[in-house]
């Protein structure tokens, strides 16, 4: 029987990505596993997942290699920093050196400043923006186009994720995510043709 070939890369990322959404496993520790998974076969040092919340502010609720204390403590605001800044355009950012980018915002809690390389992606539902993922290497790097589309890829996978309100049950009280559905129009015609 022929060897089957070995599987690498964003494919193994992805196998594993389903297998965890199959688990029978808690949000938190889905979410953690997530982050775990990407780093691993992303061969990062580190994976972050922030979660926007009703109050604009997007929340880092999962990392791999950041330290863990800053999970569901540190924040910041749509337009502030690097992740704020894939927020608010809904577009990503690929850096090899993110300290030295204009937007770069540090934050202590963290521990990200012995990091370089930086590759964000907004985490994006029917238009809107529910948050941000993020990899990031200690070396100076320009991620491959296939490691930006895994990292997309695993970013729908978080949208779902949100939008079925798999992580209500992290929100800590007096909080609530931003899950409001896009806004529906109803108009009335007057001639025949198309709305837009």
């Amino acid at each position: 029987m022929p060897e089957r070939p070995h599987m690498s890369g964003p494919r193994v990322l992805l196998k594993r990505i389903r297998d965890l959404m199959a688990d029978s496993i808690g949000a938190q520790e889905r979410l953690d596993s997530i982050a775990r998974e990407v780093a691993s076969k992303m061969v990062c040092e580190v994976c972050s997942i922030y979660v926007l919340r009703a109050d604009g502010n997007l929340e880092l609720y999962a990392t791999e290699g950041l330290k863990k204390e800053a999970v569901h403590r540190s924040q910041l605001r749509i337009g502030e920093g690097l992740v704020g800044t894939i927020a608010a355009s809904a577009r990503g950012l690929n850096l090899s050196d993110a300290q030295s980018h204009p937007a770069f915002a540090y934050l202590p809690e963290t521990g990200e400043e012995i990091y370089h390389s930086f590759l964000g992606v907004p985490i994006l539902r029917a238009g809107r923006t529910l948050g941000v993922t993020v990899v990031q290497n200690q070396a100076k790097r320009t991620y491959s186009e296939d490691e930006v589309d895994a990292l997309e890829t695993v970013a729908m996978v978080i949208a779902e994720m949100i939008a079925a309100g798999s992580l209500s049950g992290l929100v800590r009280p007096g909080l609530e995510l931003d899950l409001k559905k896009p806004t529906s129009v109803r108009g009335t015609g007057y001639n025949e043709g198309v709305g837009l």
